[in-house]
């Protein structure tokens, strides 16, 4: 066997037997401490590494020069809805991160945004379970995210809410926006000996309930407001709302 084949054959198997693959498991860019020191001096040089591979990508459609708006459906609705309850979007340099958690066991939720994310952005999102809590996200990164789904960067607890004109102008875009808020912050309660039922929806930012409260009064509903929370009380009107949205129906 020709020399240079053998140092190959080698050099293969020390990499597999000392060189685990998942060497920078639950590292960033910015927490391993070698990539973030390449990444600094990088930066002051002001060296693109991926320049020309960028511009060849571009070129060939596989990297959007521009991001042009959503088109409004009920699935951007929806969208927009679960993010308000269940979502984040952070900032970065050069692109957007868009996440949304869920409960590990919650395997509906988590394939119905899955895909619901993928359509939107016809890109596949990246879902994973923590390590240190029962837990999913699904992740997805690109540009001017913030932008086009009208929902800030950061925390919004204390930001105003307003919905979207062109989900109130119609009333089924309320509804699938109703279902994204319900499905993230959403929960349904039954006491049968002493006929209690309740659907109830929770939330910290008071814009954002008094979204929701004007919205299911839209609807003829008789919905409780207090301080962090909408709820619906009459048993006809508990199962009524839950039809409507097609509350964990996945």
């Amino acid at each position: 066997m020709p020399g240079h084949l053998i140092g190959r054959k080698y050099l293969f198997l020390w990499h597999n037997l000392y060189m685990p693959s998942n060497w920078a498991k639950g590292f960033t860019k910015e927490t391993h401490p070698s990539v973030l020191k390449i990444s600094e001096t990088m930066r002051t040089k002001k060296i693109d590494n991926f320049a020309k591979w960028r511009k060849e990508m571009k070129a060939r459609g596989l990297i959007h020069s521009e991001y042009p708006e959503f088109e409004r459906s009920g699935d951007l609705a929806e969208l927009i809805g679960v993010m308000l309850g269940d979502g984040h979007i952070c900032k970065f340099p050069r692109t957007e991160s868009l996440r949304i958690v869920s409960n590990a066991k919650n395997y509906g939720f988590i394939k119905r945004y899955t895909k619901l994310v993928q359509k939107i952005f016809s890109k596949i999102p990246y879902v994973a379970r923590s390590n240190i809590s029962n837990a999913t996200t699904i992740t997805l990164y690109q540009k001017q995210i913030s932008k086009r789904l009208g929902i800030p960067c950061g925390a919004r607890k204390n930001r105003k809410i307003t919905v979207p004109n062109w989900i109130l102008a119609n009333k089924k875009y309320i509804v699938r926006y109703l279902r994204g808020l319900y499905e993230a912050e959403g929960s349904f309660c039954v006491h049968k000996p002493t006929s209690t039922y309740k659907l109830l929806f929770r939330n910290r930012n008071l814009s954002m309930l008094a979204n929701v409260f004007r919205l299911m009064k839209k609807f003829k509903f008789h919905p409780h407001h207090s301080t962090d929370q909408i709820q619906i009380s009459r048993k006809q009107e508990v199962y009524k709302a839950m039809k409507l949205l097609r509350f964990r129906r996945y």
